[in-house]
């Protein structure tokens, strides 16, 4: 018997930043994304050996251990281990055996939400095989904790909802780690046209997005204007997304884009360099009309809105830098489980 899940990668099309503790908190925050078709994925196989394998295909990682009630976090596969020393505390559950295998379609640090969404890949398979009683927001809200509070990993909100959810989702943070997900009813042809004109592009570099959160922390708790500026903007951006996607004024799209990129970089040193910048107006030189990078910045994913026929021309001047276009689609479901 095997246990399956996958869950979605995300966009961050609008409001990136406002989601993230202490601005989320003091000011409430707005994010406006949306799933694509690139997934995290785990498989469980129980076992009857008294042994925990926990396999990681993408980064060639593999480690052994006799199953206990929880496994040291050291750096090996923490992700992996923090959700299982989590699931077991809180539901008093008995040393487990079994075998974890998990494969995510972009790297780390590439800026679509890859740890984010892998927990939550994780914790459906364990919630398939368990049958633990967690609706929608409980496994996002959990997948939160375990790599924010357990784990103490840096970051934001949307990344888990937004794999669990799917679809495309105007999100609104509050104090207290509130999250309310409202789902956005697009026309087929808008996303289909979005997709069309939207070139998610990999710079082939990455980013620790840990140290650009941190800042971007420090500057909301020390009141600096010119980042709190930003954030406000920000929010300002996923309404103004919002509002273009719904009457499907395509056309508005990058330059919604292109106003956020100029705050965004005012949130905290390291979002953006000179590759970057230079990446980003030799997209808007042939035919780009906005972008941003994707996710907390520094490097990773960019991605640019290429009105008309601009696709190819934006794709084709892009090549000296030595990254990758890729192809995708956006998705309604999120997170899915299933037993073989």
């Amino acid at each position: 018997m095997i246990i399956r899940s996958k869950a979605p990668l995300r966009l961050g099309l609008a409001g990136g930043g406002t989601d993230v503790a202490p601005f989320s908190d003091m000011y409430g925050g707005a994010i406006l994304n949306a799933t694509i078709s690139m997934y995290a994925t785990a498989a469980i196989q129980a076992r009857n050996d008294g042994k925990i394998i926990l396999n990681s295909l993408d980064k060639h990682e593999r480690y052994e251990f006799s199953s206990d009630l929880h496994l040291e976090i050291d750096g090996k596969l923490d992700l992996h281990k923090g959700i299982y020393n989590r699931l077991i505390r809180d539901y008093s559950l008995n040393p487990l055996s079994f075998e974890l295998s998990t494969y995510v379609d972009a790297p780390p640090g590439s800026g679509l939400g890859t740890s984010s969404t892998l927990v939550v890949a994780i914790l459906g398979a364990f919630s398939e095989w368990l049958n633990l009683p967690l609706g929608e927001y409980d496994l996002a809200h959990l997948a939160y904790e375990i790599e924010r509070v357990d784990l103490k990993m840096a970051g934001g909100k949307q990344d888990q909802y937004a794999a669990t959810f799917g679809g495309v989702n105007f999100m609104e943070f509050f104090k207290e780690d509130k999250v309310i997900v409202n789902p956005l009813r697009i026309r087929d042809k808008y996303l289909d046209e979005l997709a069309h004109n939207l070139v998610l592009y990999h710079t082939e570099t990455s980013r620790l997005s840990s140290i650009i959160i941190e800042e971007q922390r420090k500057n909301v708790m020390a009141g600096n204007e010119k980042s709190l500026e930003a954030m406000n903007k920000l929010k300002e951006q996923a309404l103004m997304m919002k509002e273009a996607l719904l009457k499907g004024e395509l056309d508005k799209i990058g330059d919604i884009l292109d106003f956020g990129w100029k705050f965004k970089k005012n949130m905290a040193n390291g979002i953006t360099n000179p590759m970057l910048d230079e990446i980003y107006d030799t997209a808007k030189r042939n035919g780009a009309s906005g972008g941003k990078v994707s996710g907390a910045g520094g490097g990773g994913f960019m991605f640019f809105y290429c009105p008309g026929n601009t696709r190819s021309a934006v794709i084709e001047s892009l090549k000296k830098f030595g990254g990758q276009t890729k192809r995708y689609d956006f998705t309604q479901k999120g997170l899915r489980s299933w037993t073989i």
